[in-house]
């Protein structure tokens, strides 16, 4: 199950990433430039990317 929690973390990170950069305006172009709200979502979403992603690295592969 270790990839079950390293690819939705690593997609979670980056979608975090993207909304948080159009959130404080470094993204420009899209509705969601400047608004805190994504800002604030992006920041919360790259935090659970980075617990996913810890978890599954760490999370020992099942036995044969």
């Amino acid at each position: 199950m270790r990839w079950g929690l390293l690819i939705p973390g690593v997609i979670a990170l980056l979608i975090g990433g993207v909304w948080f950069f159009q959130g404080v305006g470094m993204l420009l172009g899209s509705p969601m430039t400047s608004q805190p709200f994504w800002a604030v979502a992006g920041g919360v979403l790259f935090i659970v990317g980075i617990a996913l992603s810890v978890t599954g690295l760490r999370r020992k592969p099942p036995v044969k």
